[in-house]
């Protein structure tokens, strides 16, 4: 009977370990890297973030005062290359009336997405003052991509691909357009600009050392030599249940009370 109780309870410590595990590991991450969305009012930055954090399309949307925060984390790279992204992400207002609030967001922001509205022709035209602030307030090494949303609603197009890819061009940005309607494409968006960050940290050209650039290294604490980026084995991030199965192998081992034992376990090992 006590040989069931010992075998019940280290089952349960043992599935209760294997949870915490899992939470653990998706909850890891190698950066931490700050991403702005930014560009005129309407252009759909609200739905974009929604599609991409909740894989929802937001039908009803309402424009957003000041700014809105999510986080998600996202994986790069194969292999031992392979990385854990968690991308922090700054939904700012498009309204004039609260540029000078949503300003203060730039500040180190390693990576924006600089959306318009492929239907409105004035919300592409409004483009370079948005560019502007991101450059001068930003990260010094910024990564910005230029989002052409609602691509769905091509019959009532006012900004052709060209138009925009020349704007692009001139500007030494990446292009994509995209709609909420569609979530590998909005994936793409956001993915391709944590794709050109990380490539410059692997280049030497952002260093997350440094806070100016909007990057940190993740999970202080949770990384084994040599380098940060490779996990530990299990029993470094959580000593308290591994603790607690060497207890239960050593009452096994002692033929010890299971229920004094289990009381006094942090005493045993």
């Amino acid at each position: 009977m006590r040989w069931k109780r010992i075998q019940s309870i280290s089952s349960s410590v043992s599935s209760t370990y294997d949870y915490e595990n899992e939470q653990e590991l998706e909850n890891m991450y190698d950066y931490l890297i700050k991403l702005i969305i930014i560009g005129p009012s309407g252009s759909g930055k609200t739905c974009m973030l929604h599609r991409f954090v909740k894989n929802e399309f937001r039908t009803l949307s309402s424009h957003t005062i000041g700014v809105e925060f999510s986080s998600k984390v996202v994986k790069l790279g194969v292999g031992a290359r392979k990385k854990r992204i968690k991308l922090q992400l700054w939904d700012t207002a498009g309204q004039e009336r609260f540029r000078s609030v949503t300003r203060s967001y730039y500040q180190a922001a390693a990576g924006a997405l600089l959306v318009y509205d492929i239907t409105n022709h004035d919300s592409f035209t409004s483009l370079p003052s948005w560019l502007r602030d991101t450059r001068a307030l930003a990260s010094p090494d910024v990564v910005v991509v230029l989002i052409g949303n609602k691509s769905d609603r091509n019959r009532e197009r006012e900004v052709t691909v060209n138009e925009a890819m020349g704007y692009a061009n001139r500007e030494g940005l990446s292009m994509l357009e995209v709609s909420a309607l569609t979530p590998h494409l909005i994936d793409d968006a956001f993915l391709l600009v944590a794709r050109q960050i990380l490539g410059k940290i692997e280049l030497g050209h952002i260093d997350p050392n440094l806070p100016q650039f909007g990057i940190q290294y993740g999970d202080d604490g949770m990384y084994d030599w040599p380098t940060r980026g490779s996990l530990r084995g299990t029993f470094m991030w959580r000593k308290d249940y591994m603790r607690w199965s060497e207890c239960l192998r050593n009452v096994i081992k002692k033929d010890d009370n299971i229920s004094d034992s289990s009381q006094r376990w942090s005493c045993l090992c």
